[in-house]
Protein backbone atom coordinates (compact mmCIF):
# COMPACT_ATOMS: atom_id res chain seq x y z
CA UNK A 1 0.00 0.00 0.00
CA UNK A 2 2.84 2.41 0.84
CA UNK A 3 4.42 1.92 -2.58
CA UNK A 4 1.07 2.36 -4.32
CA UNK A 5 0.57 5.67 -2.52
CA UNK A 6 4.15 6.72 -3.34
CA UNK A 7 3.76 5.82 -7.02
CA UNK A 8 0.39 7.56 -7.26
CA UNK A 9 1.83 10.72 -5.73
CA UNK A 10 4.78 10.58 -8.14
CA UNK A 11 2.50 10.20 -11.15
CA UNK A 12 0.27 13.03 -9.87
CA UNK A 13 3.19 15.45 -9.79
CA UNK A 14 4.76 14.11 -13.00
CA UNK A 15 3.87 17.27 -15.00
CA UNK A 16 5.85 19.31 -12.46
CA UNK A 17 8.78 16.88 -12.68
CA UNK A 18 8.86 17.10 -16.47
CA UNK A 19 8.47 20.90 -16.36
CA UNK A 20 11.33 21.18 -13.89
CA UNK A 21 13.72 18.89 -15.79
CA UNK A 22 12.91 19.81 -19.40
CA UNK A 23 11.88 23.46 -19.11
CA UNK A 24 13.60 24.97 -16.06
CA UNK A 25 16.80 22.91 -15.91
CA UNK A 26 16.83 22.46 -19.67
CA UNK A 27 16.80 26.22 -20.18
CA UNK A 28 19.97 26.55 -18.09
CA UNK A 29 21.61 23.39 -19.42
CA UNK A 30 20.54 21.87 -22.75
CA UNK A 31 21.91 18.54 -21.58
CA UNK A 32 18.74 18.02 -19.54
CA UNK A 33 16.71 17.94 -22.78
CA UNK A 34 18.97 15.45 -24.53
CA UNK A 35 18.21 11.73 -24.20
CA UNK A 36 14.95 12.68 -22.46
CA UNK A 37 13.23 9.39 -23.40
CA UNK A 38 15.64 7.62 -21.11
CA UNK A 39 13.92 9.35 -18.19
CA UNK A 40 10.94 7.12 -18.95
CA UNK A 41 12.82 3.85 -19.37
CA UNK A 42 13.25 3.95 -23.15
CA UNK A 43 16.83 2.71 -23.14
CA UNK A 44 18.31 1.89 -26.54
CA UNK A 45 19.08 -1.80 -26.95
CA UNK A 46 21.93 -0.78 -29.24
CA UNK A 47 23.90 0.05 -26.09
CA UNK A 48 24.72 -3.64 -25.83
CA UNK A 49 26.25 -5.56 -28.68
CA UNK A 50 26.46 -8.94 -26.93
CA UNK A 51 23.94 -11.18 -25.24
CA UNK A 52 25.69 -10.92 -21.88
CA UNK A 53 23.55 -9.23 -19.25
CA UNK A 54 25.02 -5.91 -18.09
CA UNK A 55 26.02 -5.01 -14.56
CA UNK A 56 24.42 -1.67 -13.71
CA UNK A 57 26.07 1.02 -11.58
CA UNK A 58 23.94 3.97 -10.59
CA UNK A 59 25.89 7.14 -9.76
CA UNK A 60 23.71 10.17 -9.09
CA UNK A 61 26.07 12.81 -10.44
CA UNK A 62 29.70 13.88 -10.82
CA UNK A 63 30.80 13.15 -7.25
CA UNK A 64 29.50 9.59 -7.28
CA UNK A 65 30.95 8.96 -10.76
CA UNK A 66 34.40 10.10 -9.60
CA UNK A 67 34.14 7.98 -6.45
CA UNK A 68 33.05 4.90 -8.40
CA UNK A 69 35.58 5.25 -11.22
CA UNK A 70 38.51 3.42 -9.53
CA UNK A 71 36.14 0.64 -8.43
CA UNK A 72 34.63 0.18 -11.90
CA UNK A 73 38.04 0.27 -13.59
CA UNK A 74 39.30 -2.38 -11.16
CA UNK A 75 36.24 -4.48 -12.03
CA UNK A 76 36.93 -4.02 -15.76
CA UNK A 77 40.51 -5.15 -15.24
CA UNK A 78 39.36 -8.28 -13.39
CA UNK A 79 36.53 -9.00 -15.87
CA UNK A 80 37.51 -7.61 -19.31
CA UNK A 81 34.41 -8.98 -21.04
CA UNK A 82 31.91 -7.70 -18.47
CA UNK A 83 29.20 -5.45 -19.89
CA UNK A 84 28.73 -2.41 -17.67
CA UNK A 85 26.00 0.22 -17.82
CA UNK A 86 26.49 3.35 -15.72
CA UNK A 87 23.38 5.42 -15.06
CA UNK A 88 23.18 8.93 -13.63
CA UNK A 89 20.71 11.78 -13.10
CA UNK A 90 22.49 14.81 -14.53
CA UNK A 91 24.19 15.96 -17.76
CA UNK A 92 27.40 16.74 -15.86
CA UNK A 93 27.37 13.20 -14.48
CA UNK A 94 26.92 11.87 -18.00
CA UNK A 95 29.84 13.94 -19.31
CA UNK A 96 32.02 12.66 -16.49
CA UNK A 97 31.14 9.04 -17.34
CA UNK A 98 32.10 9.58 -20.99
CA UNK A 99 35.27 11.39 -19.95
CA UNK A 100 36.38 8.66 -17.56
CA UNK A 101 35.39 5.58 -19.56
CA UNK A 102 35.08 6.66 -23.21
CA UNK A 103 33.34 3.79 -25.04
CA UNK A 104 34.27 1.02 -22.60
CA UNK A 105 30.90 1.24 -20.79
CA UNK A 106 27.33 2.03 -21.79
CA UNK A 107 25.76 5.15 -20.33
CA UNK A 108 22.20 6.38 -19.81
CA UNK A 109 19.99 8.34 -17.46
CA UNK A 110 18.25 6.41 -14.73
CA UNK A 111 14.49 6.58 -15.33
CA UNK A 112 12.35 8.70 -13.04
CA UNK A 113 11.02 6.31 -10.40
CA UNK A 114 7.61 5.81 -12.03
CA UNK A 115 6.74 2.09 -11.78
CA UNK A 116 6.10 1.78 -15.52
CA UNK A 117 9.36 3.55 -16.41
CA UNK A 118 11.43 1.45 -14.04
CA UNK A 119 9.78 -1.79 -15.18
CA UNK A 120 10.45 -0.87 -18.82
CA UNK A 121 14.08 -0.06 -18.03
CA UNK A 122 14.68 -3.38 -16.27
CA UNK A 123 12.85 -5.37 -18.95
CA UNK A 124 14.95 -3.82 -21.72
CA UNK A 125 18.38 -4.23 -20.19
CA UNK A 126 17.87 -7.33 -18.00
CA UNK A 127 20.73 -6.53 -15.59
CA UNK A 128 22.54 -9.31 -13.78
CA UNK A 129 22.81 -7.03 -10.75
CA UNK A 130 22.19 -3.44 -9.74
CA UNK A 131 24.91 -1.56 -7.83
CA UNK A 132 23.70 1.66 -6.20
CA UNK A 133 26.24 4.19 -4.97
CA UNK A 134 25.69 5.69 -1.51
CA UNK A 135 22.02 6.54 -0.79
CA UNK A 136 20.23 6.71 -4.15
CA UNK A 137 17.46 4.49 -2.79
CA UNK A 138 14.52 4.67 -5.19
CA UNK A 139 11.59 2.54 -3.91
CA UNK A 140 10.18 1.33 -7.24
CA UNK A 141 13.57 0.61 -8.76
CA UNK A 142 14.57 -1.46 -5.77
CA UNK A 143 11.24 -3.20 -5.20
CA UNK A 144 10.79 -4.21 -8.84
CA UNK A 145 14.41 -5.39 -9.05
CA UNK A 146 13.85 -7.49 -5.93
CA UNK A 147 10.66 -8.95 -7.41
CA UNK A 148 12.54 -9.88 -10.60
CA UNK A 149 15.30 -11.55 -8.52
CA UNK A 150 17.85 -8.96 -9.63
CA UNK A 151 20.41 -8.54 -6.81
CA UNK A 152 20.44 -4.99 -5.38
CA UNK A 153 23.85 -4.05 -3.97
CA UNK A 154 24.09 -0.75 -2.11
CA UNK A 155 27.79 0.08 -2.07
CA UNK A 156 29.79 2.85 -0.44
CA UNK A 157 26.62 3.29 1.62
CA UNK A 158 26.29 6.15 4.05
CA UNK A 159 23.38 7.36 6.16
CA UNK A 160 23.53 10.42 8.39
CA UNK A 161 21.36 10.79 11.48
CA UNK A 162 19.39 13.49 9.65
CA UNK A 163 18.70 11.16 6.70
CA UNK A 164 17.78 8.33 9.04
CA UNK A 165 15.17 10.54 10.69
CA UNK A 166 13.75 11.32 7.26
CA UNK A 167 13.41 7.63 6.39
CA UNK A 168 11.78 6.95 9.76
CA UNK A 169 9.00 9.40 8.86
CA UNK A 170 7.98 7.10 5.97
CA UNK A 171 8.58 3.86 7.83
CA UNK A 172 6.39 1.61 5.66
CA UNK A 173 8.06 2.76 2.45
CA UNK A 174 11.47 2.49 4.09
CA UNK A 175 10.70 -1.10 5.10
CA UNK A 176 10.10 -1.93 1.42
CA UNK A 177 13.45 -0.39 0.51
CA UNK A 178 15.35 -2.24 3.23
CA UNK A 179 13.66 -5.54 2.32
CA UNK A 180 14.74 -5.05 -1.32
CA UNK A 181 18.45 -4.71 -0.52
CA UNK A 182 20.42 -7.89 -1.21
CA UNK A 183 23.64 -6.68 0.41
CA UNK A 184 24.86 -3.37 1.81
CA UNK A 185 28.51 -2.28 2.01
CA UNK A 186 28.74 0.71 4.34
CA UNK A 187 31.38 3.24 5.30
CA UNK A 188 31.49 2.33 8.97
CA UNK A 189 29.67 0.59 11.81
CA UNK A 190 27.60 3.68 12.65
CA UNK A 191 26.20 3.88 9.11
CA UNK A 192 25.52 0.14 9.08
CA UNK A 193 23.68 0.35 12.41
CA UNK A 194 21.42 3.14 11.11
CA UNK A 195 20.37 0.96 8.15
CA UNK A 196 19.73 -1.95 10.50
CA UNK A 197 17.58 0.25 12.73
CA UNK A 198 15.52 1.10 9.63
CA UNK A 199 14.82 -2.58 9.03
CA UNK A 200 17.77 -4.00 7.11
CA UNK A 201 18.61 -7.57 8.08
CA UNK A 202 21.88 -7.64 10.02
CA UNK A 203 23.20 -10.49 7.87
CA UNK A 204 22.99 -8.28 4.76
CA UNK A 205 25.25 -5.58 6.23
CA UNK A 206 29.00 -5.38 5.67
CA UNK A 207 31.45 -2.64 6.70
CA UNK A 208 33.96 -2.03 3.91
CA UNK A 209 35.02 1.58 4.47
CA UNK A 210 34.62 4.36 1.93
CA UNK A 211 35.87 3.80 -1.62
CA UNK A 212 36.42 7.56 -1.80
CA UNK A 213 39.62 7.01 0.20
CA UNK A 214 40.91 4.71 -2.56
CA UNK A 215 42.01 7.58 -4.74
CA UNK A 216 45.50 7.61 -6.23
CA UNK A 217 46.63 10.30 -8.68
CA UNK A 218 47.52 8.86 -12.07
CA UNK A 219 50.76 9.62 -13.91
CA UNK A 220 48.72 11.67 -16.38
CA UNK A 221 47.21 13.71 -13.55
CA UNK A 222 50.58 14.28 -11.90
CA UNK A 223 52.02 15.52 -15.20
CA UNK A 224 49.11 17.91 -15.57
CA UNK A 225 49.56 19.16 -11.99
CA UNK A 226 53.20 19.93 -12.77
CA UNK A 227 52.16 21.97 -15.81
CA UNK A 228 49.53 23.84 -13.78
CA UNK A 229 52.06 24.67 -11.09
CA UNK A 230 54.41 26.06 -13.71
CA UNK A 231 51.55 28.15 -15.08
CA UNK A 232 50.11 29.50 -11.84
CA UNK A 233 52.67 29.29 -9.05
CA UNK A 234 55.10 31.97 -10.24
CA UNK A 235 54.58 35.67 -10.81
CA UNK A 236 55.46 36.39 -14.42
CA UNK A 237 56.59 39.91 -13.55
CA UNK A 238 59.13 39.13 -10.81
CA UNK A 239 59.38 35.30 -10.68
CA UNK A 240 58.27 35.20 -7.02
CA UNK A 241 56.40 32.05 -6.01
CA UNK A 242 52.73 32.78 -5.47
CA UNK A 243 50.47 31.53 -2.70
CA UNK A 244 47.75 29.64 -4.59
CA UNK A 245 44.49 28.44 -3.08
CA UNK A 246 41.62 26.66 -4.78
CA UNK A 247 37.99 27.09 -3.73
CA UNK A 248 36.33 24.00 -5.21
CA UNK A 249 32.65 23.15 -5.67
CA UNK A 250 31.38 26.52 -4.45
CA UNK A 251 27.71 27.53 -4.42
CA UNK A 252 25.68 30.76 -4.74
CA UNK A 253 26.11 33.02 -1.69
CA UNK A 254 29.32 31.14 -1.01
CA UNK A 255 30.90 32.61 -4.15
CA UNK A 256 30.64 36.10 -2.66
CA UNK A 257 32.08 34.93 0.66
CA UNK A 258 35.06 33.39 -1.12
CA UNK A 259 35.79 36.54 -3.12
CA UNK A 260 35.55 38.64 0.05
CA UNK A 261 38.02 36.35 1.83
CA UNK A 262 40.43 36.61 -1.11
CA UNK A 263 40.32 40.40 -1.00
CA UNK A 264 41.29 40.25 2.68
CA UNK A 265 44.15 37.87 1.84
CA UNK A 266 45.43 40.20 -0.89
CA UNK A 267 45.91 42.99 1.66
CA UNK A 268 48.55 40.81 3.34
CA UNK A 269 49.70 38.84 0.31
CA UNK A 270 49.26 40.97 -2.84
CA UNK A 271 50.74 38.16 -4.91
CA UNK A 272 48.13 35.53 -3.88
CA UNK A 273 46.05 33.69 -6.48
CA UNK A 274 42.54 32.27 -6.06
CA UNK A 275 41.27 29.57 -8.40
CA UNK A 276 37.50 29.36 -7.92
CA UNK A 277 35.60 26.37 -9.33
CA UNK A 278 31.79 26.66 -9.04
CA UNK A 279 30.00 23.39 -8.36
CA UNK A 280 27.55 23.72 -11.27
CA UNK A 281 28.32 24.84 -14.85
CA UNK A 282 25.30 27.16 -14.90
CA UNK A 283 27.10 29.21 -12.24
CA UNK A 284 30.16 29.91 -14.39
CA UNK A 285 28.78 33.05 -16.04
CA UNK A 286 27.21 34.26 -12.79
CA UNK A 287 30.55 34.09 -11.00
CA UNK A 288 32.18 35.82 -13.96
CA UNK A 289 29.65 38.65 -13.51
CA UNK A 290 30.46 38.85 -9.80
CA UNK A 291 34.14 39.11 -10.64
CA UNK A 292 33.48 41.77 -13.27
CA UNK A 293 31.67 43.86 -10.66
CA UNK A 294 34.47 43.36 -8.10
CA UNK A 295 37.87 45.11 -7.96
CA UNK A 296 39.56 41.77 -8.67
CA UNK A 297 41.27 41.02 -11.95
CA UNK A 298 40.43 37.61 -13.37
CA UNK A 299 40.74 35.27 -16.32
CA UNK A 300 38.66 32.29 -17.37
CA UNK A 301 40.33 28.89 -17.44
CA UNK A 302 38.35 27.93 -20.56
CA UNK A 303 39.86 30.82 -22.52
CA UNK A 304 43.42 29.79 -21.65
CA UNK A 305 44.57 33.42 -21.51
CA UNK A 306 45.95 33.63 -17.98
CA UNK A 307 48.23 36.62 -17.46
CA UNK A 308 48.99 36.94 -13.76
CA UNK A 309 45.44 37.90 -12.68
CA UNK A 310 44.32 37.76 -9.05
CA UNK A 311 41.62 35.16 -9.74
CA UNK A 312 41.19 32.30 -12.20
CA UNK A 313 37.61 31.20 -12.83
CA UNK A 314 37.76 27.43 -13.37
CA UNK A 315 34.89 27.21 -15.86
CA UNK A 316 35.88 23.79 -17.21
CA UNK A 317 34.81 20.25 -16.35
CA UNK A 318 36.95 17.36 -15.14
CA UNK A 319 39.93 19.45 -14.00
CA UNK A 320 39.18 20.11 -10.35
CA UNK A 321 41.35 17.32 -8.91
CA UNK A 322 44.40 18.55 -10.83
CA UNK A 323 43.69 22.15 -9.88
CA UNK A 324 43.66 21.08 -6.24
CA UNK A 325 47.02 19.43 -6.84
CA UNK A 326 48.49 22.71 -8.10
CA UNK A 327 47.47 24.64 -4.95
CA UNK A 328 49.14 25.31 -1.61
CA UNK A 329 45.84 24.69 0.17
CA UNK A 330 42.23 24.10 -0.79
CA UNK A 331 38.85 25.22 0.46
CA UNK A 332 36.05 22.71 -0.14
CA UNK A 333 32.75 24.39 -0.97
CA UNK A 334 29.21 23.76 0.16
CA UNK A 335 30.44 24.14 3.72
CA UNK A 336 30.24 27.86 4.53
CA UNK A 337 26.54 27.52 3.68
CA UNK A 338 24.20 24.71 4.68
CA UNK A 339 24.85 22.38 1.75
CA UNK A 340 26.73 19.71 3.68
CA UNK A 341 30.09 20.07 1.95
CA UNK A 342 31.79 18.12 -0.82
CA UNK A 343 34.60 15.58 -1.12
CA UNK A 344 37.86 16.76 0.51
CA UNK A 345 39.78 13.63 -0.48
CA UNK A 346 40.25 14.81 -4.08
CA UNK A 347 42.53 17.48 -2.60
CA UNK A 348 44.06 15.35 0.15
CA UNK A 349 45.17 12.67 -2.32
CA UNK A 350 47.45 15.25 -3.94
CA UNK A 351 49.02 16.14 -0.54
CA UNK A 352 47.12 19.43 -0.46
CA UNK A 353 45.58 20.27 2.91
CA UNK A 354 41.95 21.21 3.35
CA UNK A 355 40.05 24.13 4.84
CA UNK A 356 36.33 23.63 5.33
CA UNK A 357 33.38 25.53 6.67
CA UNK A 358 31.25 24.13 9.52
CA UNK A 359 28.61 22.39 7.38
CA UNK A 360 30.10 19.01 6.44
CA UNK A 361 27.29 16.56 7.17
CA UNK A 362 27.49 15.02 3.67
CA UNK A 363 30.98 13.82 4.58
CA UNK A 364 30.61 12.90 8.23
CA UNK A 365 32.42 9.67 7.33
CA UNK A 366 35.48 11.62 6.17
CA UNK A 367 35.95 14.94 7.98
CA UNK A 368 36.24 13.69 11.59
CA UNK A 369 39.14 11.44 10.60
CA UNK A 370 40.74 14.07 8.37
CA UNK A 371 40.56 16.73 11.08
CA UNK A 372 41.69 14.30 13.81
CA UNK A 373 44.80 13.44 11.76
CA UNK A 374 45.41 17.18 11.18
CA UNK A 375 44.92 17.12 7.42
CA UNK A 376 42.06 19.64 7.55
CA UNK A 377 41.02 22.69 9.55
CA UNK A 378 37.52 24.06 10.05
CA UNK A 379 36.49 27.72 9.96
CA UNK A 380 33.12 29.22 10.84
CA UNK A 381 33.00 32.25 8.51
CA UNK A 382 34.65 33.93 5.56
CA UNK A 383 36.54 36.20 7.97
CA UNK A 384 37.98 33.15 9.71
CA UNK A 385 38.73 31.67 6.29
CA UNK A 386 40.71 34.80 5.37
CA UNK A 387 42.64 34.66 8.66
CA UNK A 388 43.49 30.99 8.09
CA UNK A 389 44.64 31.69 4.54
CA UNK A 390 46.83 34.55 5.77
CA UNK A 391 48.34 32.25 8.39
CA UNK A 392 49.16 29.56 5.83
CA UNK A 393 50.53 32.09 3.34
CA UNK A 394 52.92 33.37 6.02
CA UNK A 395 53.78 29.94 7.42
CA UNK A 396 54.45 27.73 4.43
CA UNK A 397 55.82 24.94 6.64
CA UNK A 398 52.48 24.62 8.47
CA UNK A 399 50.66 24.65 5.14
CA UNK A 400 52.94 21.93 3.75
CA UNK A 401 52.50 19.82 6.90
CA UNK A 402 48.70 20.06 6.56
CA UNK A 403 49.03 18.58 3.08
CA UNK A 404 51.27 15.75 4.23
CA UNK A 405 48.84 14.85 7.03
CA UNK A 406 45.93 14.92 4.57
CA UNK A 407 47.68 12.45 2.25
CA UNK A 408 48.55 10.20 5.23
CA UNK A 409 44.86 10.14 6.19
CA UNK A 410 43.95 8.98 2.68
CA UNK A 411 46.59 6.24 2.70
CA UNK A 412 45.59 5.03 6.17
CA UNK A 413 41.95 4.46 5.17
CA UNK A 414 42.42 2.77 1.81
CA UNK A 415 41.33 -0.78 0.99
CA UNK A 416 37.56 -0.40 0.50
CA UNK A 417 37.71 -1.07 -3.25
CA UNK A 418 39.03 -4.62 -2.86
CA UNK A 419 36.52 -5.40 -0.12
CA UNK A 420 33.71 -4.07 -2.32
CA UNK A 421 34.96 -6.03 -5.34
CA UNK A 422 34.87 -9.21 -3.27
CA UNK A 423 31.17 -8.58 -2.58
CA UNK A 424 30.29 -7.70 -6.20
CA UNK A 425 32.09 -10.79 -7.53
CA UNK A 426 29.66 -13.00 -5.59
CA UNK A 427 26.75 -11.68 -7.65
CA UNK A 428 28.23 -11.74 -11.13
CA UNK A 429 26.74 -14.41 -13.37
CA UNK A 430 29.20 -17.06 -14.61
CA UNK A 431 30.54 -16.66 -18.14
CA UNK A 432 28.39 -18.48 -20.72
Amino acid sequence: MARIFYSSALIFISPLIVFYLYILRGKKNQGYRAHFKERFGFISKSLFTTKTKPLVFHCASVGEVLAATPLIKALQKAHPNLNILITCNTPTGRKQILSQFKNTVACSYLPIDFPFATARFLKRIKPQALCILETELWPNLMAISHKKNIPVLVINARLSEKSQQGYQKVAKLTHIIMRSITVLASHNKADAERFIQLGLETSKSHVTGSIKFDITPSDEQLAKVLNLKQLYNSNKHNNDERFVWVAGSTHPVEHELILAAHQQLLKKQPNALLIIAPRHPEQFDKVAELLTQSPLSFSRRSQNNYSNEQVVLADTLGELQCLYGAANVSFIGGSLIRRGGHNPLESAAFSVGVITGPHTYNFDHVYPELIKLKGAVMVDSNDELAKQLITFSQNTKACHTLGIKAAQCVAKNQGAIQKTLNIINQYLEPKP
